[in-house]
């Protein structure tokens, strides 16, 4: 890792936030990829704290800036990212959803407008993204397990 001034610094960075999606485990591959790559977007639109610094390389090329810390990825059953959903409900973490019915959507008018059609708690959800303490995360990630 380095400072902002770019010295080396071996400080290790322990983060007291955590950035998480849980998948549910019966997606197929490329759902997958799909599914985190939609939920985490949303975080760093509203959560400014969460991206980094842009970065460069050694000839001055500039690059978007990412997150400034990992993304956990887990999987569980349907069950568990309903409970997982409800825990980040009640405890007011920062949230994103994706359900399987944006699988057959195409644009983001039709994808807003299939999560808005269905009650909270009949979301089929294929995952969730959460950003919050680090305890509370854990917390709402209950019963859920590392993607492999």
């Amino acid at each position: 890792m380095t400072t902002i001034d770019d010295t080396p610094d071996s400080t290790p960075v322990r983060f007291d936030t955590k950035i998480a999606v849980l998948l549910r485990e019966d997606l197929e591959t490329w759902q997958r990829l799909n599914v985190t790559a939609f939920l985490v977007s949303g975080l760093g639109t509203q959560l400014p704290e969460v991206v980094g610094e842009p970065y460069a390389d050694a000839d001055d090329t500039p690059y978007l800036p990412m997150f400034r810390q990992p993304v956990l990825v887990f999987e569980g059953t349907k069950e568990t990212l309903t409970a997982a959903h409800g825990r980040a409900l009640s405890r007011a973490l920062p949230r994103a959803v994706f359900t399987t019915d944006l699988f057959t959507t195409g644009n983001d008018r039709d994808n807003r407008a299939a999560v808005r059609a269905v009650g909270t708690g009949q979301l089929d959800l294929a995952g969730i993204a959460v950003y919050g303490p680090r305890n509370a995360v854990d917390k709402v990630l209950k019963g859920a397990r590392m993607h492999p």
